[in-house]
């Protein structure tokens, strides 16, 4: 059966009688060469149980190896979160049923995790302005991914009502970094928002250190989502619900916010929300109930006997704290200033995801203006329609940069620029490629744009009488006219001003 839909207080109703506690826990998959604790590749797409090994599967002698890197990933997120890395940690089972996991425990960290506390701050738009808040972290720590199970048959994807699974180990033993904040208190209102953007500001993060592509669609970051809620900020935190594996911005936000008008429904009814896992559906926007919610006892954690405690010495440490980048917020406080464009402006393009592509399309010599012009406009309207990221469109940023540099050379007009691209985006090669194929050229001969003008006022005599008795406002229908006879390739400034000119009146 399809997920029904649960009685929702407005949210307005909802945030003025409730105070929304949040805690947000972001599986990160590290863009490792190989798996956390054996040999087998880690790339995305490979056929089913392609990429495993005695280790990975679980199967009897085999022993775990720490991947080194996965460490070195892990540590350096922790400097950027400005956590404090652990100078010993170590490794623990988790025991449960683990389907996808054929060892059935997954090596996690649990008391002693490699990196704890620590901040992140978040800029969150509201209708005056952007707002800075922040999430302080509550530990990450390292741990290896389960595999994937399918479930065939049914109506909703989910083993109920499934007719048989199947189950993909390529995933199993990845390096994963989970990172859980602390009880993310006083957003009100602003939740979703600032769980959203959250979400968005990590994923920035581990983007710049390099180590992972986090892609949420493809699964390499995930964000459970923990909401509860309480009578008012000095009462005890509520009861909350987690909300697994939300796979993209848009999701994590409206996660939240149906939590918050699920849960206020149930509260202001009488009723008791109840501690429980919950399914997000991305077709119908509703979350549905799946287990009732383990507490840390009931893993039965004890630690790993097969791995040996890590201690990263202060060298280590401080090694990996020099090849730290430029953090996402003060690269963006750095490109605001050097582009000139306002708070809202900087908030539109990272909304965009277009900061990098502008950035890449400014390096390749375009104008910062004409830049964000074509990956704001046209092509955010296609990434839109294609359901993808700007960023993951089949056009390099040198592409635009051509295309507006072919624009302000006057070699293209914005009409035909849009056409080359239409044509770069269906593959059919270089900005030069598409106008050389496509013919697209301006014609910017002077001969064959009055002949062209002489043609269409011979077709509209009245339109002619009517600008010469001075409404020049008519003569768009006669540049209209010579655009379409040259199928758009004129300056239509250049064809008003000719026209003009032809007809004796002053512009």
């Amino acid at each position: 059966m399809s997920a029904q839909p649960d009685a929702l207080l407005p949210f307005a109703d909802a945030v003025a009688t409730f105070d929304p506690v949040l805690g947000l826990e972001v599986h990160v998959e590290l863009g490792t060469a190989t798996k956390m604790f054996c040999g087998c590749p880690t790339g995305f797409g490979a056929p089913p149980n392609t990429q495993t090994c005695p280790t990975c599967l679980g199967l009897p002698g085999s022993l775990p190896v720490v991947n080194r890197v996965a460490v070195e990933s892990a540590i350096r997120i922790g400097l950027a979160l400005h956590s404090d890395i652990a100078p010993w940690c170590r490794f623990a089972r988790k025991n449960y049923f683990y389907p996808d996991m054929p060892k059935n425990y997954q090596v996690s960290q649990y008391d002693e995790p490699i990196a704890v506390g620590g901040w992140l701050d978040v800029d969150v738009p509201t209708p005056d302005g952007p707002r800075r808040v922040r999430v302080e972290i509550e530990r990450a720590h390292m741990e290896e991914d389960t595999g994937k199970t399918t479930h065939q048959g049914g109506e909703t994807g989910r083993i109920h009502g499934a007719d048989y699974s199947l189950v993909d180990y390529n995933r199993a033993g990845i390096p994963l970094i989970e990172i859980v904040t602390k009880p993310i208190e006083g957003t009100g209102a602003s939740a979703p928002e600032v769980a959203r953007a959250y979400v968005a500001e990590l994923r920035a993060l581990v983007r710049a250190l390099g180590v992972s592509d986090a892609h949420m669609h493809q699964g390499s970051l995930r964000c459970d989502v923990n909401v509860s809620l309480r009578r008012g900020p000095d009462q005890p935190y509520g009861t909350r619900s987690e909300t697994k594996n939300v796979n993209s911005l848009r999701s994590t936000e409206r996660a939240v916010r149906y939590e918050i008008q699920r849960q206020a429904a149930v509260l202001a009814g009488g009723g008791r929300v109840v501690q429980e896992t919950r399914h997000w559906h991305e077709d119908t926007g509703l979350t549905t109930p799946g287990r009732s919610k383990e507490q840390a006892e009931d893993y039965r954690y004890f630690p790993e006997p097969d791995l040996v405690p890590l201690a990263p010495s202060d060298e280590w440490v401080a090694q990996l704290r020099r090849t730290l980048p430029e953090m996402p917020a003060a690269r963006r406080r750095r490109l605001q200033a050097d582009w000139a464009v306002s708070d809202f402006e900087m908030q539109s393009i990272v909304n965009a995801g277009a900061l990098d592509p502008i950035e890449a399309t400014v390096a390749d010599g375009a104008d910062p203006a004409a830049a964000r012009k074509w990956w704001l406009g046209e092509l955010a309207r296609v990434a839109n329609e294609r359901g993808v990221e700007v960023g993951e469109l089949p056009i390099f940023p040198a592409d635009v940069a051509r295309v507006v540099a072919l624009v302000e050379s006057g070699a293209l007009t914005d009409t035909l620029a849009r056409r080359v691209v239409d044509g770069v985006l269906a593959g059919e090669g270089s900005p030069d490629d598409v106008v050389a194929a496509r013919g697209l050229k301006v014609v910017d001969d002077d001969a064959a744009l009055l002949a062209a003008i002489d043609e269409a006022l011979a077709a509209n005599a009245e339109v002619a009488e009517k600008i010469r008795g001075g409404k020049v406002q008519a003569a768009g229908v006669v540049v209209g006219a010579v655009m379409k006879a040259t199928r758009g390739q004129a300056d239509a400034a250049r064809v008003r001003e000719l026209l003009l000119a032809r007809l004796g009146v002053s512009g």
